[in-house]
């Protein structure tokens, strides 16, 4: 079955780019928030969770703008995960924007998991 695109946008009022940065940027960051924890050895990041461990390799990155990830063991190579920083222009409010792939029966279990990861993200930056 053919994944399907998800792109989820989330407001971070009052957070400066450069701190989100660190938890969307680094393994040290994705580990508080994203996975129980990230390693990272070079391009490849390996994330785990529950004793399970999954790689990923940086396939686009542009320092406090957006980091762009694929697994290793994904057989499309156009499937991928992205964060990425945007201000927003007309409200000067900083946004996470989340890029990811789901099966279609997936889509809103992967949406959930996201908001969820999110309102963790938001906690530990006190907002």
């Amino acid at each position: 079955m053919k994944k399907e695109k998800i792109h989820i946008e989330y407001v971070f009022d009052n957070a400066s780019r450069i701190n989100l940065w660190n938890y969307i940027g680094t393994s040290v960051g994705l580990a508080e928030w994203f996975a129980d924890d990230v390693v990272a050895d070079g391009k490849i990041f390996t994330f785990t969770w529950n004793k399970h461990s999954m790689d990923a390799e940086v396939t686009g990155i542009n320092p406090n703008i957006y980091i762009r990830f694929r697994w290793l063991d994904e057989v499309n190579h156009n499937v991928y995960f992205e964060f990425r920083l945007q201000k927003n222009e007309l409200t000067n409010s900083l946004m996470l924007e989340i890029t990811d792939f789901a099966e279609p029966n997936e889509k809103e279990a992967s949406i959930t998991l996201w908001n969820t990861q999110a309102k963790n993200l938001r906690r530990l930056l006190g907002l």
